[in-house]
């Protein structure tokens, strides 16, 4: 799958093991990379739904992103890069249909 950042720094915390380290900590920065290589290695969103991480989509403001837990707190949100993002007739997003998305940010919109 095609993966873009919503910024060079937010691709920098990601990419680089000491920046993902200073940014999250330690466990949530080996989770982040596991993360981020499993959607590398994804031909599409629909590959990552049953793997770890507790892939889901969001709703309210966040609606159109997708979320995966990298520890307790934290999450890694992505949305899909066609906007408006590819839909069922059922309703939510096709997963099958989307292949490339974008990292909007690593946060804990819980707390």
């Amino acid at each position: 799958m095609e993966i873009t950042f919503s910024s060079e720094k937010l691709k920098r915390q990601c990419e680089s093991t000491g920046e993902r380290k200073k940014s999250f900590g330690a466990p949530a920065a080996k989770t982040l990379k596991t993360r981020l290589d499993d959607l590398d290695a994804a031909t599409c969103m629909d590959d990552m739904r049953h793997l770890p991480g507790r892939w889901e989509e969001l709703t309210g403001d966040r609606k159109g992103h997708f979320s995966c837990r990298l520890d307790k707190a934290l999450r890694l949100i992505l949305r899909p890069m066609r906007q408006p993002p590819p839909t069922r007739p059922e309703g939510g997003m096709d997963w099958a249909a989307i292949d490339k998305v974008t990292v909007t940010e690593v946060v804990n919109y819980h707390g």
